[in-house]
């Protein structure tokens, strides 16, 4: 009987069908492996450190500590130098307190003596002049400053103009006109002089007695005379017959000139006849020259001028 030929059973694999997201293989990718190896290694490496890093802090803790117990130990050095050194400056502050006044006193004591020695010096002075000068020698005195005068003369009043306070004012030296309402030095210098020439006998500044070797300079905010300090108002006192002299400065070129300062920059000024005066003897007349009366004199060999 002849049949068909029997097939042979197939036993090939059935194709398995593709993936619907195959083409997304990219996205596919991602999603399967999240965690690549770079950073699961990375994570294993931490774990492993984090394993065997218990020791490290503790070695950590253990530096700190060591770290503080040293700091403590220079403090409490230091301040046991400090301690220690304590009484050695404190004896040495003691010292040069001691020495500082010990040298004040000194000085205090060395300017008494020259106040006083000044103060012989001047009496002396006077005394020899009324002693052996008479009336020439009180002319020569009184011309000179070496004796105090009383008599009748003139005040005179010269203060800063009212907005030279409120502006602040300046300095006071004569380097230019004066327009900015203050008294300068050579405003003072004109007084004084054209009080001279016009016949004053003795003139004083806030009682301070003039001489013929008087200098009238500025420093700063003040007004020096003989390198004394004075501040405004300026008051000035000059011996001589007073309505003559009044009238005759105030005539005068210098006169004029300070009324032109009170007119033109508003600086106070203020004159008044007095009938009497007291002006102090300077404090230390220098005497330049000395030379012996004429032998025929009964006190020969004793003057001074």
């Amino acid at each position: 009987m002849c049949g068909m030929p029997q097939q042979p059973p197939d036993r090939s694999t059935p194709q398995r069908r593709p993936r619907p997201d195959a083409s997304m293989s990219l996205l596919t990718n991602v999603m399967d492996h999240s965690l690549d190896e770079g950073y699961a290694e990375a994570a294993e490496r931490k774990k492993a450190r984090g394993e065997a890093g218990l020791p490290s802090r503790l070695r950590a803790k253990v530096g700190l500590a060591v770290g503080l117990v040293l700091a403590a130990a220079v403090v409490t050095v230091g301040a046991a130098q400090a301690r220690m050194a304590a009484p050695v400056v404190a004896k040495e502050r003691e010292e040069l307190i001691d020495r500082v006044e010990q040298d004040t006193d000194r000085a205090d004591r060395l300017e008494d003596q020259v106040d006083a020695l000044r103060d012989e010096v001047s009496a002396r002075q006077e005394e020899a002049l009324k002693k052996h000068g008479g009336r020439k020698g009180e002319l020569v005195g009184l011309l000179s400053g070496a004796l105090a005068v009383e008599g009748p003369g003139v005040k005179l009043v010269v203060d800063d103009a009212k907005s030279a306070e409120s502006e602040g004012g300046g300095p006071r030296e004569s380097s230019d006109f004066s327009d900015t309402g203050r008294v300068r030095d050579r405003d003072m210098q004109r007084v004084v002089n054209g009080l001279w020439e016009s016949g004053a006998e003795a003139i004083s500044i806030n009682g301070q007695r003039l001489t013929a070797l008087s200098a009238i300079r500025a420093a700063g905010d003040a007004i020096l005379v003989d390198n004394r300090p004075l501040v405004p108002p300026y008051t000035v006192f000059a011996i001589g017959d007073e309505e003559r002299l009044s009238r005759k400065f105030q005539d005068s070129a210098d006169g004029q000139y300070l009324h032109a300062l009170q007119e033109n920059f508003g600086i106070r000024t203020a004159i008044s006849v007095q009938n009497e005066l007291k002006l102090p003897a300077a404090p230390s007349v220098t005497v330049r020259t000395a030379k012996p009366e004429p032998a025929s004199s009964p006190t020969a060999g004793k003057g001074t001028s």
